[in-house]
C-alpha cells in the first residue's frame, strides 16, 4: 500500500476546502505551496513530512 495522498485529496481531508473543485481552483491559482514551492499540479503526490501551505496555514502531512 502506498503512503501517499494527492494534493487535492489532502486539502479536502484536512477541511481546507469542501470540494475537489475548490481544491482545483485554489491549486491552479497558485495559492498552494508544498515544502515552500508553489505547486500547480493537483495530482501531486504528498508523502509523510511534506508541508502544505495555503491561506496562511501550514499543515504537515
Amino acid at each position: 500500500m502506498e503512503d501517499t495522498i494527492k494534493l487535492d485529496q489532502f486539502l479536502k481531508f484536512q477541511g481546507v476546502v469542501q470540494t475537489g473543485g475548490q481544491a482545483k481552483m485554489l491549486i491552479q491559482a497558485g495559492e498552494v505551496k508544498v515544502n515552500g514551492t508553489i505547486e500547480t499540479r493537483r495530482g501531486r503526490k504528498l508523502v509523510k513530512g511534506d508541508r502544505v501551505t495555503t491561506l496562511g496555514e501550514t499543515i504537515e502531512v
